[in-house]
C-alpha cells in the first residue's frame, strides 16, 4: 500500500489543483449569467485562483518544510475542498472570486508539498517513474480540464466543476494520512513570512493594475495607484530578501544570465500559451453559439499535439540544450498565437486550428524542460528553490496574461459599439446589446481577439529570443587542455 499510494495520494491533490486551473474556463459565460458577472469579475475567476497559488507557493514550502509536508498536505487538502464548496454555493462574483483565492491557497499547500513528499519516499529508478506518471498527470489535468469543465456545465451546471472536488479530497486525505509518511527540511529553517506577503502584494497589485487599466483606462488614478503600490511591494520584496537568513530568493541568483533567461521563459510560457483561452471560450460560446462541451473539444488539437510532442521530445530529444528547447518553443507558441490573429466577422472556430497546432507542439516542448532548465542553471543546494520558482512564476505569468489579454481584448474592440460593450459581450451579456446587428458585434469582438493575440504573439516572440540569448549565454563551458581542446569528460562528469 505504502509503496505507491504516496504517488497515488500526490496525484490526485495534484490533479486537481492543475484542473481547477483550467476547468472553469469554458463554464465562464454560463457563471456570468447566472451571477450577473461583468468581464473584470471573469477576468478575477480565472486570476484569484492562479494569483494565490503564485504568491503563496514559496512560502507555504517553507512554512512545510517547518511543520511537516504531510501536516500541510492534508491541511491543503482540506482547505481546497472547503473552499470548492464555497465556489459551488457562491451567490454572486465577489463571493466567488473570494473562495476562488481561498482555492489557491490550498492549491498552494497542495502543489508546494508534492515533490518533496515523492522525493522522501522514493530513490533512484523508482523515482525517475514516479515523477514520469506526476508529470502525465500534471499535463492531463491541463488536457481534460476544458472538456470535463463543458460536460459538467452542459450537464448538471458549472456549480458541479467545485463539488465534485469533494469527495475526490475527501479520498486524497484518507489516502495521505494511511499511505504517505511525514517529512521535514533541514533543522534550523525560518519562513521568510515578510517576503511572502512583499512579494504576494507585488503579485496582486500589478495584476489588479491590469485588470483596472482594462476598465478604466491605462492613466485612470485607480490603475496608477495599484500600478504604483506594485512597485513598492516589489522593492520591499529585494530588501526583505537581501536581509533575512532564508530567503524565498536568493537575489544572487538574478546574476546567471540562464537562471534569469529561465524564469522569464517559465512567465512568458503560461501567459501567452493559455492566457487567452478563456475569452476564446467565451467568443465561442457568446457570438458563435457553440455548447460548452463543444467549446472545450476545440481545444483538444492543441491539448493532443503537446502531449504527443512532449512524449516525444523525452524520448528522443534526451540531452538537447535547454536554450533550444525553451526559447524554439517559445517562438513556436508566439508563432502559433499570431496565426490565430485572422478572426473576423465571418470566422468560425476552425479559423484557430492551425495555431492551436502550433502553441501545441511549442508548448510540448517547454512544458518538460522548464524545470530541469531552472535546477541546471543553479547550483545544487539551490535546486529546492530553483523548482518553486520556476513553478511560481509559471502561475504569475497566467494571471498577468489573462488580465492583459483581456485589457487589449476591451481596448481594441472596433465598431459603433456603446461604452461598456466589451464587458457586456465577454461577460456572457450580448442580448444587452440585442439592437446591433450580429454582424457588428462579432466584428467587433474579433477585432480585439486579434489585437490582442498580437500583442501576446510579439511578447513569446521577444521572450523566445531573450531565452535563446540568456540561457545559451549562462551555459557552463567546458574544461580544456593546455592545447586549447576540448577536456574529455569523466566517468564523475558523465554519469
Amino acid at each position: 500500500m505504502r509503496r505507491w499510494g504516496t504517488l497515488t495520494a500526490v496525484c490526485l491533490g495534484t490533479f486537481m489543483l492543475l484542473l481547477d486551473v483550467t476547468i472553469v474556463v469554458v463554464a465562464l459565460p454560463d457563471m456570468a449569467g447566472s451571477l450577473h458577472a461583468s468581464l473584470g469579475d471573469l477576468q478575477w475567476v480565472v486570476d484569484g485562483y492562479a494569483l494565490a497559488l503564485a504568491a503563496l507557493l514559496l512560502g507555504v514550502g517553507a512554512a512545510a518544510d517547518i511543520l511537516g509536508r504531510r501536516r500541510v498536505h492534508v491541511v491543503g487538502v482540506a482547505l481546497f475542498a472547503a473552499a470548492s464548496l464555497l465556489c459551488g454555493l457562491a451567490s454572486g462574483p465577489e463571493l466567488l472570486v473570494a473562495a476562488r483565492a481561498l482555492q489557491g491557497l490550498g492549491g498552494a499547500a497542495m502543489f508546494a508539498t508534492t515533490l518533496p513528499l515523492l522525493g522522501s519516499v522514493y530513490q533512484g529508478r523508482q523515482r525517475s517513474a514516479a515523477l514520469g506518471v506526476w508529470g502525465a498527470v500534471s499535463g492531463g489535468a491541463a488536457a481534460v480540464g476544458p472538456v470535463l469543465g463543458g460536460l459538467i456545465a452542459e450537464g448538471p451546471g458549472w456549480r458541479w466543476i467545485f463539488y465534485v472536488n469533494l469527495p475526490v479530497s475527501v479520498v486524497a486525505v484518507w489516502l495521505t494520512l494511511r499511505a504517505v509518511p511525514e517529512s521535514r527540511g533541514p533543522r534550523g529553517m525560518t519562513v521568510d513570512w515578510a517576503g511572502t506577503a512583499a512579494f504576494a502584494g507585488f503579485a496582486g497589485g500589478a495584476t489588479y493594475a491590469v485588470v483596472r487599466a482594462g476598465e478604466d483606462g491605462w492613466t485612470a488614478p485607480a490603475a496608477l495607484t495599484a500600478f504604483a503600490a506594485a512597485a513598492l511591494a516589489l522593492v520591499v520584496f529585494a530588501l526583505v530578501e537581501r536581509r533575512v537568513a532564508h530567503p524565498l530568493l536568493d537575489l544572487s541568483l538574478l546574476r546567471r544570465p540562464a537562471f534569469v533567461g529561465t524564469m522569464l521563459g517559465a512567465f512568458a510560457f503560461n501567459g501567452v500559451a493559455f492566457g487567452g483561452i478563456a475569452y476564446l471560450s467565451i467568443w465561442m460560446q457568446t457570438l458563435l453559439g457553440m455548447s460548452p462541451v463543444r467549446a472545450g473539444l476545440t481545444l483538444l488539437p492543441m491539448t493532443a499535439v503537446s502531449m504527443v510532442v512532449a512524449v516525444l521530445v523525452g524520448r528522443l530529444l534526451h540531452g538537447v540544450p535547454a536554450w533550444l528547447t525553451v526559447g524554439g518553443g517559445l517562438l513556436l507558441i508566439a508563432a502559433g498565437t499570431l496565426c490565430q490573429a485572422v478572426l473576423d466577422a465571418g470566422s468560425d472556430w476552425t479559423a484557430l486550428v492551425p495555431g492551436f497546432v502550433l502553441v501545441g507542439m511549442g508548448t510540448g516542448f517547454v512544458a518538460p524542460t522548464v524545470a530541469g532548465a531552472a535546477l541546471a542553471a543553479v547550483p545544487a543546494e539551490r535546486s529546492g528553490m530553483a523548482g518553486g520558482a520556476v513553478n511560481t512564476v509559471r502561475q504569475l505569468g497566467y494571471a498577468l496574461g489573462v488580465a492583459v489579454f483581456g485589457t487589449v481584448l476591451t481596448s481594441r474592440m472596433t465598431g459603433p459599439l456603446p461604452s461598456g460593450a466589451a464587458h457586456a459581450l465577454a461577460g456572457g451579456g450580448a442580448g444587452a446589446l440585442r439592437g446591433f446587428p450580429e454582424h457588428t458585434l462579432r466584428a467587433a469582438f474579433a477585432s480585439g481577439l486579434d489585437g490582442a493575440l498580437v500583442a501576446m504573439g510579439l511578447a513569446g516572440i521577444v521572450a523566445g529570443a531573450l531565452v535563446l540569448v540568456l540561457v545559451r549565454a549562462g551555459r557552463p563551458v567546458p574544461p580544456k587542455t593546455s592545447d586549447g581542446t576540448p577536456a574529455k569528460k569523466t566517468a564523475a562528469a558523465r554519469g
